[in-house]
């Protein structure tokens, strides 16, 4: 078994808590199903939003998920670049896997397409 990065990201239409959380949930599901892995496989999640979103920790949505309570995981900011995807949340999942790096499946979700138009897929 190898440990694997697994990046993703979305981006949300304000400033607000529920939205935040939402779209971090459904990031996170979405990795965690194209890859086929579970919560117990997971070493740790990273993860960052850009300056313009401070409403709340996306970490908060992953902690309530049920069997995610004892993953890892850090919120950042993202380095502030200037003309860089605004409200923007992004994820790196550190798996424990037998899948060769050809084999993972990162996702890009609503504008966040933009940041990896290779590696989008046509899901929303």
């Amino acid at each position: 078994m190898v440990n694997r990065g697994i990046r993703g990201a979305t981006t949300v239409t304000g400033n607000e808590e529920a939205e935040i959380l939402r779209e971090t949930v459904v990031l996170l599901r979405e990795i965690v199903e194209r890859n086929d892995v579970i919560a117990e496989d997971i070493c740790s999640v990273w993860i960052t939003m850009t300056e313009d979103l401070d409403a709340t920790f996306p970490a908060r949505a992953i902690r309530e998920m049920e069997g995610w309570e004892m993953v890892p995981l850090m919120c950042a900011v993202e380095i502030p670049v200037k003309g860089s995807l605004p409200q923007c949340i992004r994820l790196m999942v550190q798996v424990n896997t037998e899948k060769a790096q050809r084999e993972i499946h990162h996702v890009y979700l609503n504008e966040a397409r933009k940041l990896r138009p290779d590696l989008s897929q046509s899901k929303s």
